[in-house]
């Protein structure tokens, strides 16, 4: 795992008094590159509060989400950078990124919610680092 995925996945073990995860699938991801992309955390964090759940209806995956705004604030400014960690996302899940459909799949297998989400977080933060590698940003 990178630096970004262990502090991913501290966040990740945080959780509410209501027992839900402290941070959302989104902000998991946006914000462990915030900085580096030299914006701070916590504003980055509010910014991706309502991207959880795909965009609270069940739309885009809330880690996909998060990685084109973790490109978008690194500077990153080529459309088929994103569109090819899209098509890896797609390509990996059945041609699935709505949030919905991923659950759907993942419990229709027995999969629990917590390790699926946690899972696209590690695999969408691994695709953002490999764009930013690329493009020289990390």
């Amino acid at each position: 795992m990178s630096k970004y995925t262990d502090l991913a996945m501290e966040r990740r073990s945080q959780f509410t008094s209501g027992g839900k995860p402290a941070w959302n699938c989104c902000q998991s991801v946006v914000s462990v590159f915030a900085r580096d992309a030299g914006y701070d955390e916590d504003t980055c964090m509010k910014a991706a509060t309502y991207f959880r759940g795909g965009m609270q209806m069940g739309s885009v995956c809330g880690a996909v989400t998060g990685s084109l705004l973790a490109l978008g604030l690194a500077g990153v400014e080529d459309p088929q950078a994103a569109n090819d960690l899209i098509r890896k996302v797609r390509d990996h899940h059945q041609g699935m990124i709505n949030c919905r459909d991923l659950l759907r799949i993942n419990a229709e297998n027995g999969g629990e919610k917590m390790p699926h989400c946690n899972a696209m977080i590690r695999e969408c933060i691994g695709y953002v680092e490999e764009i930013l590698r690329e493009k020289g940003k990390l």
